[in-house]
């Protein structure tokens, strides 16, 4: 079988969707497969309309939309076990599931909290048990609200509210340990925890310090025991969870800026780190970066930093691309979607039935931009310019240890907090 780096290296656009609706496109997800097969055919993607938009994934063709939420959506996810389900949380407070098999039906699950929770990432674990999703900043505190997925309008089944200190923007749990979840934060903490200890404090494994607003979360590995984190100041470090019971470092990789890492062909680098996903068949860590004109580049990460794979020729993007993901079924397919309203599917040898290249629609969105102080992270002072859901963040200030006012242990870049005062 043709391998991955062969495959990437090959890729070209195989079908391209210009919709109508000029709005960013924010994510995107893929049905699993029934039955433990590696995929189905549906992708969702999240609209800053606040809309789900369902495609075939082979053709890109609407297959319809799910309309519901009022507020930006910060994540959409299929269920595991019935990948029918697709779960989105919203700044609205809600946290809604979706029967994929019937399109412009209403949600059949809704799931809310506290009516002043504007929710800032959501994820269902490997169970489809329990859903969790992560507040925002409310009355200097940020929470994460855990439900019963079996029990939709019975309330949370409670909540962690002591491990971050604000705004909470990354929910992962671990694709095949139900227990076991991940959580990021715009205070530059990303936390493990393992549920089955029950409280909190018991819960929580291990603290790492990426420095900055944590923008992504993965897990990774042969074993999904690692985890990598890219900060919205395009930050990358990656995490050795086996070594958590040993005196080893966890730290395997850490840069605050990776983005200098990888020279493109005739100079230059990427702009930007559009995210991260784990390759499962190919057991490789791939990130992508991309450039304000949209461009991509395909890179490996490992212990060592960036590797550059490929770089995608042809008309694509046109804007910023603000999210990816790679489908190993079949001959593999890589799907890219951003600021340009585009949803492109690029393949091995691929050849675009309908060519074409649309304009920016970059000055027709409706995002306000805004921007805001936010706390410090160590001894960085963090204004975070808001579009959408997303944003970035711009640092000042000396690198320093952490904030001397509360006690805290800092070990192999990682902050344990204590509670002394």
């Amino acid at each position: 079988m043709e391998g991955v780096e062969e495959k990437l290296k090959a890729l070209s656009i195989a079908r391209r969707l210009q919709p109508e609706d000029p709005a960013y496109l924010l994510d995107v997800t893929l049905q699993p497969g029934a039955g433990g097969s590696s995929a189905g055919s549906v992708l969702a993607v999240s609209c800053s309309s606040h809309r789900l938009h369902l495609h075939n994934k082979e053709t890109l063709r609407p297959v319809g939309e799910f309309r519901g939420h009022t507020a930006p959506i910060c994540g959409v996810t299929f269920a595991r076990a019935s990948p029918d389900l697709l779960f989105s949380g919203s700044a609205d407070g809600t946290v809604r599931a979706w029967d994929a098999r019937r399109p412009g039906s209403k949600a059949v699950q809704e799931f809310a909290g506290d009516p002043a929770h504007r929710f800032g990432g959501v994820d269902v674990n490997a169970a489809d048990v329990v859903v969790c999703a992560g507040t925002e900043q409310l009355d200097e505190e940020s929470f994460l609200v855990f439900w019963d997925a079996r029990a939709a309008g019975k309330g949370p089944l409670g909540v962690y509210s002591e491990s971050h200190s604000d705004d909470i923007t990354q929910v992962r749990f671990h694709p095949r340990d139900k227990d076991r979840l991940a959580t990021g934060a715009t205070d530059g903490l990303v936390n493990v925890f393992d549920l089955r200890r029950g409280c909190e404090e018991e819960a929580l494994l291990a603290t790492c310090n990426s420095g900055s607003s944590a923008g992504a979360v993965r897990w990774a590995g042969p074993g999904l025991d690692r985890l990598l984190c890219l900060t919205d100041s395009d930050g990358l470090h990656l995490w050795d969870l086996r070594r958590l019971d040993t005196e080893e470092p966890l730290t395997l990789y850490s840069t605050a800026d990776a983005r200098q890492l990888t020279p493109l062909a005739g100079g230059g680098s990427v702009d930007y780190l559009v995210g991260a996903q784990w390759l499962e068949e190919a057991q490789r860590l791939l990130v992508v970066g991309g450039t304000s004109g949209g461009s991509l580049h395909l890179m490996e990460c490992t212990e060592g930093g960036l590797e550059l794979l490929s770089s995608p020729q042809g008309p694509g993007h046109t804007a910023v691309v603000r999210c990816f993901l790679w489908d190993e079924a079949g001959e593999g397919a890589l799907v890219t979607a951003g600021e340009d309203a585009q949803l492109l599917l690029w393949k091995p040898g691929g050849e675009e039935l309908a060519p074409g290249r649309q304009a920016t629609m970059k000055s027709a969105s409706s995002w306000k931009l805004q921007a805001r102080p936010h706390k410090h992270i160590g001894n960085y002072s963090v204004v975070i310019n808001r579009q959408g859901p997303c944003g970035i963040a711009r640092f000042s200030g000396p690198a320093a240890p952490p904030d001397s006012s509360e006690k805290a242990i800092v070990h192999s870049g990682l902050l344990f907090k204590t509670n002394e005062r």
